[in-house]
């Protein structure tokens, strides 16, 4: 069972009172005095939260004045190293936590509490941060409801490893996948529901000790931060139990790869939904429509920032369930975009439940970023005017030349090197800020360099260790 609450702003008055409040019912036999303590934390360039603690009865204080960072944080690389920086050691910033960003779960095993908010970088004058994930994405969603009275409403869906469990050959959406991964999965939804993370599913997916979690739709905003909780929850839970868990794109080569797929819909500031119309084709609205020619327009570029390690290209290859061109398809999960199923019965409303599936994303990839991505690449499709080309039906390989090019389908690029090349080429479109830009680029390319040489094998358990 976990147990979720929110602490008291104001500071008490002993440690004594704190450990009650913080750890209820909490067996006292522990071998060391324990207090209680919160991080905060911002999502970066290499998908991880990194962050600063501090003692839980400063929280007020620290939600008024953040804690201190620096801008060369940014450039730290999944694998915990700095090749370059355009910020050197110079520099001062405000990690400023989000009273509406924060989780604390407890699961109630002896062990201490995870207990973080997620926050805004920002600069000396309290203005957002050029290169803040959280910011970049909420700047996409002001923009959105500025310019066109819109706002996503979004699910993500994580596959994941989940090692320290026996494998069984044909284990695939088993109830002995589910029985060999002992309490892990029930103990998963119970930390997600206490977090706030609202479950919807957790399966056993298709390759050997692959799970899938997912979740109910939320605001774009919110729906990112529960993605990069969820992460956080999955690794705590798996560490607690004597196992590991890893959202690398290819943990074992050769086998299916882990996907973030990420739901989408527009509607309204009221909430009500635009992207479904009866009779359109495909039933996709004028409006959902041009916003997915966006991203297909973008897709290439899009890749650099939603597929964005050296191992990610192993995962986007043709027949492995997931993409490889930037094609529109309906009910087709190798599409780069997918036209998500809903009921065929006549008559029924199912504008509410109609949604799309961008499938290029990875659990390399920061979710602020990807959906700040998303957001400003259907910018460009709702400026630009024009629709999407019509979805495919038998997937892209049934077309000829002359089809991919009147539909505009372009292959995906082969490596992050051609991914990121791409990305600089679209120049503001999807990263408008040139700082942010300058650096994200430094920073995967230094990531690149680090891994070159490496045999296959070598990278995917290098990234199984980070990711």
């Amino acid at each position: 069972m976990c147990t979720v609450s929110s602490p008291s702003p104001r500071r008490l008055a002993s440690a004594a009172a704190l450990e009650a409040k913080f750890f209820p019912g909490r067996n006292r036999g522990h071998s060391v005095k324990r207090h209680p303590f919160i991080m905060a934390v911002c999502s970066d360039f290499a998908g991880q939260l990194r962050g600063k603690g501090f003692p839980a009865e400063d929280l007020a204080d620290r939600l008024a004045k953040g804690v201190g960072w620096t801008p060369t944080n940014v450039m730290i690389n999944c694998f915990g190293a700095i090749p370059a920086t355009p910020f050197g050691p110079r520099g001062d910033l405000i990690l400023l936590p989000d009273p509406g960003a924060e989780l604390k779960v407890d699961f109630e095993d002896g062990s201490v509490p995870e207990h973080f908010f997620l926050g805004d970088i920002l600069d000396m004058a309290r203005a957002p941060w050029s290169c803040c994930t959280r910011s970049y994405l909420k700047q996409g969603i002001e923009r959105l409801r500025a310019e066109f009275g819109l706002r996503l409403r979004v699910a993500f869906e994580h596959e994941f490893y989940h090692g320290g469990v026996a494998e069984r050959p044909g284990g695939s959406y088993g109830l002995d996948a589910i029985r060999k991964a002992g309490d892990f999965p029930h103990a998963l939804i119970a930390a997600m529901a206490a977090a706030g993370i609202e479950p919807e599913t957790v399966l056993p997916e298709y390759g050997p000790c692959q799970i899938e979690a997912t979740m109910h739709p939320a605001l774009a905003l919110q729906a990112a931060d529960r993605a990069a909780m969820l992460r956080q929850i999955v690794h705590a839970l798996a560490f607690r139990q004597g196992g590991w868990a890893s959202f690398s794109p290819v943990v074992t080569p050769g086998i299916v790869g882990n996907g973030v797929h990420v739901h989408f819909s527009l509607e309204d500031e009221a909430g009500r939904p635009l992207s479904h119309d009866p009779a359109a084709p495909d039933g996709v609205s004028a409006l959902a429509s041009r916003f997915i020619a966006g991203i297909l327009r973008q897709g290439r570029a899009l890749c650099g920032l939603t597929a964005p390690s050296v191992l990610s290209y192993e995962r986007l290859k043709p027949n492995s369930w997931s993409t490889n061109v930037t094609n529109l398809g309906w009910r087709d999960r190798e599409a780069f975009v997918r036209i998500c199923p809903v009921s065929d019965v006549p008559g029924e409303d199912v504008s509410r439940g109609f949604n799309f599936e961008y499938r290029a994303a990875d659990g390399a990839a920061t979710p602020h970023l990807v959906l700040g991505a998303l957001i400003r690449a259907g910018l460009a499709g709702l400026e630009a005017g024009e629709p999407a080309p019509p979805a495919t039906r038998d997937g892209p390989g049934s077309l000829s030349p002359e089809d991919w090019e009147r539909q505009g389908i372009r292959p995906l690029p082969a490596s992050l090197a051609e991914a990121l090349d791409m990305l600089e080429a679209a120049g503001d479109v999807l990263i408008e800020n040139a700082e942010m830009r300058t650096a994200y680029l430094m920073h995967k390319r230094g990531e690149i360099a680090a891994v070159e040489g490496l045999e296959l094998a070598e990278l995917a358990a290098k990234y199984a260790r980070v990711y």
